[in-house]
């Protein structure tokens, strides 16, 4: 349990997390003369109150802005599930879809239309289970270390199978989109990931609800004049669409009344 932690060992991995530094089980069991079993058991204890995140080999700091995936799932359901149906109709029959972590695609799980008869792929767990049903949809599943902030893998096992793939059409996750960041996210490794899903794919679509607009994350992933469709809401604001647009952004608008037409 968290709290099982004497108290200064937990006070000296908390201070190096909030400095910023990930901390490595290995050094930390060395240094403290415990196994790494016992390290782990610290780090997971942490991470369940929200204090680090854990990664293979140690925990990395929490993010500032970044919300764990579990989390975001039941928040704006219905706002993202318009932006799913709206970004539904690109998507044709007999293509390769890439999914990329995140509760908006995850929405467009329940919004795809039947006897499509293509291929979906996805690193994220709860996208894959959503899909495990569908017996019109060839379903590839990436692996690797999952990342629990995240929801899905994105570390270089991941990566490495992206650059094996051609992908007709990504759906790509995104945490902040702006004219001047770009589409950006919080985590590095999750960037790098979602690099890697760029480049293997003909065309990209974001997602993006109204509290991610004008906002920009640390990590960079491509510029909005370079997304095939940017999503938004109907009621997004219209100065930062008329920016966007003038960046080169091709925009997208969700139906006002939702997915089934119910407001």
């Amino acid at each position: 349990m968290p709290n099982d932690i004497p108290s200064n060992r937990r006070e000296m991995i908390l201070a190096r997390l909030s400095a910023g530094h990930a901390v490595r089980s290995g050094a930390l069991a060395e240094e403290f003369g415990l196994s790494e079993d016992a390290i782990r058991r610290d780090l997971r204890g942490l991470a369940a109150e929200g204090l680090c995140r854990r990664v293979y080999g140690g925990a990395l700091p929490v993010v500032e802005g970044a919300t764990p995936m579990a989390e975001r799932v039941g928040e704006d359901v219905h706002r993202k599930q318009a932006l799913a149906a709206a970004a539904a109709q690109f998507i044709e029959s007999g293509s390769f879809v890439f999914l990329d972590n995140g509760s908006s695609t995850l929405a467009l799980v329940e919004t795809l239309p039947p006897d499509l008869n293509f291929t979906i792929g996805t690193s994220s767990i709860t996208i894959a289970a959503g899909l495990q049903h569908r017996d019109d949809i060839d379903l590839l599943m990436v692996g690797g270390v999952i990342d629990r902030m995240v929801g899905g893998a994105v570390d270089g096992t991941a990566i490495e199978a992206i650059l094996r793939l051609n992908i007709d059409l990504c759906v790509l996750g995104a945490c902040a989109l702006s004219v001047e960041g770009g589409v950006s996210a919080f985590d590095m490794a999750d960037a790098n990931f979602k690099r890697a899903l760029v480049a293997r794919s003909r065309k990209t679509i974001v997602l993006a609800t109204n509290d991610k607009l004008g906002q920009q994350a640390p990590h960079r992933i491509l510029g909005v004049d370079a997304v095939t469709h940017i999503v938004i809401e109907h009621d997004a604001d219209v100065g930062m669409v008329r920016d966007l647009t003038e960046a080169g952004a091709t925009i997208a608008h969700a139906d006002p009344q939702g997915p089934s037409g119910q407001p």
